[in-house]
């Protein structure tokens, strides 16, 4: 299979970047998107040029660094879930024309060509801090009844991997679907009770205050989220930030 790639190229986030023609040849339909970057850039080392900078690590869906827009696409997929490490060659057809970009949001600065900088999604993380309940040992921690229902959904929010998906393919740039799933995993069990005023309180704070865009409810994260996570979680944070707006406490 042989294809055309339009690349972003950038060296650096204060220098501007453009579109950069390259072929892709003799590219096998089961290769992974990441392996057909792999073959573009062992044929500009091989011809003397600089490699095309991109993220990636574990390139098995779990760690989501292989943050690429693809053809204006979050990962490149069509609604069905997945990274773009898990986007196979055989989804394009032959001959095609691909554009590959950065995420673009302000919060996301262009560190080198399709490669951001996501630290923002950590600081609203941190900006959560811990839970300090003391849970005990494995005995006691089991002894903690928790509902089936609110154990399922909070495991769907914790399988959130942070990889900003969400907030590339929102027009707004928004990161209200991250935010909420770190709110709700918490928020949904025992253990997260004591803390849950202060922690949407800070982590939406930190949301805002990192620049990102607002929820205008167009589903497009639910859409791109590798992991297919609902939105339903942003309306669980919103609650919970109501709860806190109307409550004196501050742990």
């Amino acid at each position: 299979m042989n294809f055309t790639l339009y690349v972003w190229r950038q060296k650096s986030a204060t220098e501007p970047g453009k579109l950069v023609t390259y072929p892709a040849t003799g590219i096998y339909p089961d290769m992974s998107f990441l392996e057909m970057l792999d073959v573009v850039n062992q044929d500009l080392i091989e011809k003397g040029e600089e490699p095309i900078a991109f993220d990636h690590d574990c390139r098995e869906g779990i760690c989501g660094s292989c943050d690429l827009m693809i053809n204006g696409r979050a990962h490149g997929t069509q609604g069905h879930g997945g990274t773009t490490c898990q986007l196979y060659m055989r989804s394009f057809k032959d001959g095609q024309e691909i554009y590959i970009e950065p995420w673009r949001a302000r919060a996301f600065p262009v560190i080198k060509d399709l490669i951001v900088d996501r630290k923002a999604l950590d600081r609203i993380i941190q900006a959560g801090g811990f839970v300090a309940v003391n849970t005990g040992g494995a005995p006691d921690g089991n002894a903690v009844p928790v509902p089936k229902v609110n154990q399922e959904e909070s495991m769907d929010a914790a399988a959130c991997i942070g990889c900003g998906a969400c907030v590339a393919a929102c027009k707004n740039a928004s990161a209200m679907l991250f935010t909420a799933t770190k709110v709700s995993q918490l928020a949904l069990l025992p253990q997260g009770k004591p803390e849950r005023t202060a922690r949407v309180r800070k982590m939406v704070a930190q949301m805002d205050a990192e620049g990102f865009g607002s929820c205008t409810n167009y589903y497009e994260c639910e859409a791109a989220c590798p992991k297919q996570i609902s939105v339903r979680h942003i309306a669980r944070m919103n609650r919970e930030y109501l709860r806190a707006s109307t409550v004196g406490i501050e742990r």
